[in-house]
Order: structure tokens, then C-alpha cells, then sequence
């Protein structure tokens, strides 16, 4: 029985490594893997930030409608919101941002996504792919 992930699909780049090592993966993040890493934790700081300050009221109109309605900035806030719900935006975009990053890097070694840099880098090495 074939347990491999991959086994339904072929690299359409050079094979650098077909099952990658945490460590490998992760050594392999470039820097656009590093700034989507960023990127992605620091949206969701700040989204976790709004979402404490922010009260998101709902209504029910008639004919069945929702509409959100952001009214009274201040009314309704307990004082210490914000930081907890900062804190766990960022912790989620945190690990979302890893994973984004984990993903290119692991496609980029097992042949799925573009992949010059690494046969480059691989081959000057002394590795064959």
C-alpha cells in the first residue's frame, strides 16, 4: 500500500528531496518565505487589536436581514480586551504564517513549486537531484 502524499501528483520541477526533514524545511525558508512569514503574523496583530476595540453589534431588521453596524466605539468594552485578543490574533497569524512559509518551502524542496535557487544552491554543494 503506497502511503505517500505525494504519490497522486508529479513534481513538475528537479526533485531536491522527496520527504523532507523538519529541519531541512525549515533551513530551506528563504526570504520571501520570511516575509510572508511577518507579514501575515503582523496583519493579524492588528487584527486582533480591532477586533478588542471594535464592539460588532448585530441587528435584526425586518425581512430577515443581518447587517453589522458599528456603533459607540466605546460602549460595551471591558478595559482589558484588547490585549488578550491582540495576543491571540497574533499567536494565530503567528502559526498561520509559519505554516504559509513551511509549505512553499517543503513544495520547493519536493518539486512542486518553482525551485532554481535551491538546485543552484544543492548542486554547488556537491548534492545530486
Amino acid at each position: 500500500m503506497n502511503t505517500d502524499i505525494t504519490a497522486s501528483e508529479k513534481p513538475q520541477y528537479p526533485v531536491i528531496d522527496r520527504n523532507p526533514p523538519f529541519t531541512a524545511v525549515v533551513g530551506n525558508f528563504n526570504t520571501l518565505d520570511y516575509l510572508r512569514f511577518s507579514s501575515i503574523t503582523g496583519v493579524s496583530v492588528v487584527v486582533g487589536y480591532l477586533s478588542g476595540i471594535i464592539p460588532l453589534h448585530l441587528h435584526y431588521l425586518s425581512h430577515r436581514v443581518w447587517i453589522f453596524n458599528f456603533i459607540n466605539i466605546d460602549a460595551g468594552i471591558k478595559p482589558g480586551l484588547k490585549g488578550p485578543s491582540m495576543v491571540t490574533g497574533g499567536l494565530i497569524g503567528l502559526m498561520g504564517g509559519f505554516m504559509y512559509a513551511y509549505q512553499n518551502s517543503a513544495g520547493r524542496l519536493m518539486g512542486f513549486f518553482p525551485n532554481e535557487g535551491e538546485v543552484a544552491r544543492y548542486q554547488k554543494r556537491g548534492f545530486s537531484s
